[in-house]
């Protein structure tokens, strides 16, 4: 076989890879796992979705090419959800592109504006999906620690003078995964301004923006003066409609930079499914409807397992927002180490901070994926695993 090239190789392994053996091998043994790693809720989409893809999946025009225009009902649902939901016009045929998941446009936004020898400005710990392409492009990913002291933003006026000059991209993600923080419209104002001043595009990872709670509503940065001229922001209807398989979302931004992406896309994929297009707009159609209740599940999820990781021992934040809880780790012990051994001595899934990026050491995500009877069991097993570390005095290696 020929050799891989020294981008591929520079890629970092992805998430999860040796604890989903690590599962398997405890559940053929009949052990109980509670999976608390991945953002895949296992509930149900709304009815509508199930209803149009049944309707649809006979029709024959559903069965042709989508290329980059898809299906234009779908188009019309998300400019119409904009207006509904942000207070924002875009037009269907311009400023929205439909995509196989955000993740799609994500990782083709790269090829578009990053040559060898630019740098993108990625947040660390963070969604994987913006490193990989990075560094594919054959251009500089600089890393950004988002720490506590910061509220968990990317901190724009710190980064050094060199990398600014050479930065193409940025990508922020507030409502954020892996950390729940959310960001200030202050904040939001002066990202705008720092990527207008610097001639940078900002690339505004909104995969979260209906996961408020107790009246938190997350905003779209096209609703601050200035965004429409710099910013592609990024939709997805995974997380909000329980649809993570369906592979549905879309962009939305300034004509010039849909069309850059569009055209990148038109190279390697000939849309989604037309018929998931139509279940993406009865989605859409169907927010006022259905997905406030569908938040509420995850925020009594977020109670209840706040409370049950407390009595257990840990210290964290109440999120406002997101599917997740980001818990520092007992003691010195590294975050890939307590994971591993919360999936072999109690069987919990957990995601490592350290493996969404170095930043992210010190911490561990729980997804609220299972109901609360099983956060709060995850939570108490958890507890014994931290109580383990500190009876056996285990340290971060020197």
């Amino acid at each position: 076989m020929p050799r891989t090239t020294a981008r591929f190789r520079a890629l970092p392994p992805y998430p999860l890879a040796e604890m989903k053996a690590i599962r398997r091998r405890i559940e053929s043994e009949g052990g109980d796992v509670i999976d608390l790693g991945a953002g895949d809720a296992p509930l149900d989409p709304p009815p509508a979705v199930i209803e149009k893809l049944r309707e649809v999946a006979g029709d024959n025009a559903h069965s042709r090419y989508a290329f980059q225009m898809g299906l234009p009902a779908f188009r019309e649902a998300v400019a119409s959800f904009m207006e509904r939901r942000f207070g924002v016009q875009v037009d269907p045929w311009t400023e929205v592109l439909p995509l196989i998941g955000s993740k799609d446009g994500i990782a083709h936004l790269p090829a578009a504006y990053l040559d060898a020898g630019d740098a993108a400005i990625i947040p660390d710990p963070g969604y994987q999906g913006y490193l990989g392409p990075v560094i594919l492009a054959g251009a500089e990913p600089h890393l950004v620690p988002l720490r506590p002291e910061h509220d968990f933003l990317v901190p724009l006026e710190d980064l050094p003078a060199e990398i600014v000059d050479r930065s193409r991209v940025l990508y922020l993600n507030y409502p954020n995964n892996p950390t729940a923080a959310v960001a200030p419209d202050e904040y939001l104002t002066s990202a705008i301004d720092f990527c207008i001043r610097n001639d940078v595009l900002l690339a505004y990872d909104n995969a979260y923006s209906e996961f408020g709670f107790n009246g938190y509503r997350p905003r779209s940065i096209l609703e601050f003066d200035g965004a429409r001229e710099v910013a592609l922001e990024f939709h997805s209807l995974s997380k909000t409609y329980n649809m993570t398989g369906w592979r549905i979302g879309w962009a939305v931004g300034g004509a010039e930079a849909i069309s850059a992406l569009s055209r990148v896309k038109s190279f390697m994929d000939t849309g989604q499914y037309l018929g998931i297009q139509a279940a993406g707009a009865a989605a859409l159609d169907s927010w006022e409807s259905w997905v406030p209740g569908n938040i509420e599940v995850f925020e009594h999820r977020r109670d209840r397992a706040v409370a049950a990781f407390r009595e257990a021992g840990f210290e964290l934040e109440t999120p406002r927002a997101t599917m997740y809880l980001w818990i520092p780790v007992p003691g010195a012990e590294p975050s890939e180490e307590f994971g591993l051994r919360a999936l072999r001595s109690e069987g919990v899934i957990i995601l490592p901070g350290a493996s969404l990026g170095a930043g992210g050491e010190g911490f561990f995500r729980v997804a609220l994926t299972v109901d609360g009877d099983r956060l709060a069991e995850a939570a108490q097993r958890l507890g014994r695993v931290a109580a383990s570390s500190a009876s056996t005095g285990r340290e971060a290696p020197a």
